[in-house]
């Protein structure tokens, strides 16, 4: 297990994934010790607006924990993702679709805070350029560690792939289940919101569209 870094000086420190000597990631957890304290003296508030006894075993450091939470589940905004994708930008003559689907995806709904849950399906046309398929992913995670609306993220990433690595076309559907709707309000366990975003031949040409469609809905394994 790696020790938890808390690095100074600094407003504000992210989470991450820090590599390794096996060439594999080890998840290394960072945080702003100002940024935790002041944020942990807001959350112990809440708790007696609430009604809860802060001072109690399971509560006392509830604060701080949540501070730190808090700032693992917006680490994006802290994170470029234009340079995510030109960091593994390289030449290829292929032009046919590149898709990376299922795609696990976290973020918080910005109405109530709340998290929702679901899978990204991400595609591009190349047009001499390709990007490291693992840098699709990090790109749905960098705009999904913020506080977010489900449309706009599913433009936030269509617009990144289309501007850095100006394919033919982009597509991009995210599914997702959203706690707002499960724990509160309409309260509907079951409710799937998808939204969808296109550029280019995915926008222009049908078939293509239904094509990506189809392999996104098709177990191949």
């Amino acid at each position: 297990m790696l020790n938890t870094l808390e690095i100074k000086h600094m407003d504000i420190i992210n989470n991450g994934l820090g590599e390794n000597q096996n060439g594999g990631y080890d998840r290394i957890d960072r945080w702003s010790n100002d940024t935790t304290t002041k944020m942990a003296e807001h959350y112990k508030g809440i708790l007696e607006l609430l009604g809860e006894d802060g001072k109690r075993e399971g509560l006392k450091e509830t604060p701080s924990r949540v501070a730190k939470s808090m700032q693992f589940l917006t680490q994006g905004y802290g994170t470029d993702p234009t340079e995510i994708l030109k960091s593994a930008l390289f030449h290829e003559d292929y032009s046919e679709m590149v898709i990376v689907k299922d795609i696990e995806l976290f973020s918080m709904c910005e109405h109530h805070m709340l998290p929702f849950i679901g899978k990204a399906h991400v595609a591009y046309i190349p047009d001499g350029r390709i990007t490291g398929l693992s840098k699709i992913a990090r790109v749905v995670d960098a705009f999904a560690r913020r506080l977010q609306v489900q449309e706009r993220l599913t433009m936030q990433i269509r617009d990144c792939i289309e501007e850095t690595l100006k394919p033919l076309g982009v597509a991009v559907v995210i599914e997702a289940l959203h706690l707002c709707m499960v724990m509160r309000g309409v309260q509907k366990q079951h409710s799937v919101t998808t939204t969808s975003a296109f550029t280019g031949c995915f926008l222009n040409h049908e078939k293509t569209r239904e094509e990506f469609i189809h392999l996104i809905g098709t177990k191949l394994r």
